[in-house]
């Protein structure tokens, strides 16, 4: 027969024994879904930059007059071959990859310096665009360069950043996610040879 104060300090053991097991499965835990986190933030920053480097090689080639075409290219960027999120990456969807077209002007003090072209000063076709830039490379409505960003669709005057989602909403904090910019050189705009300026 055991001792009564065996029985007593046994218990007592066990209670601490639990307690202990629920403060360290909570730490690890929280340790956990912070390196699950970090992760995944460390992933949609880099993977953005990604996305607006596809976006722009492939936008480079594409008629700038042609919507379905650019919203294909949106979706190719974000990874998908329908409009949606890119994978692992909320909030960021295909509407979130703004694709504008750059011109080369001279500023006040003389130097070069890329502008964005505003939509309904783009040339009316891309044989038009080879055209006037054949005329003058520095014209506010030659096409020169493809410029890709990830911004808030809702901001249409400038780029607004995006918040940075959580996947697991337990706290919340202002991080931004990167605008992660990419401009590409100009190339063919989706000019064919042969093709009329007026088509």
């Amino acid at each position: 027969m055991r001792p009564l104060f065996f029985n007593n300090t046994s218990r007592r053991q066990r209670g601490v024994a639990a307690v202990e097991f629920a403060l360290l499965v909570g730490v690890f835990f929280s340790f956990l879904v912070g390196v699950i986190e970090l992760s995944r933030a460390m992933y949609v920053y880099q993977t953005l930059q990604e996305v607006t480097r596809r976006a722009a090689s492939a936008a480079a080639h594409a008629d700038f007059n042609n919507a379905d075409q650019l919203d294909r290219i949106r979706q190719y960027a974000v990874l998908r071959s329908t409009p949606g999120e890119l994978p692992l990456g909320a909030p960021v969807t295909d509407q979130h990859v703004r694709i504008e077209y750059l011109a080369l002007l001279r500023n006040a003090a003389g130097q070069l310096a890329m502008t964005p072209i505003a939509r309904d000063a783009l040339p009316a076709t891309p044989a038009l665009n080879r055209q006037v830039c054949n005329l003058n490379p520095n014209s506010p409505s030659c096409i020169r360069f493809v410029q890709v960003q990830i911004c808030d669709p809702d901001s249409t005057a400038n780029c607004g950043r995006v918040p940075y989602q959580l996947m697991l909403p337990l706290i919340s904090f202002d991080l931004f996610l990167p605008r992660a910019t990419t401009i590409s050189v100009a190339e063919s705009l989706g000019y064919e040879p042969g093709q009329a300026p007026n088509r």
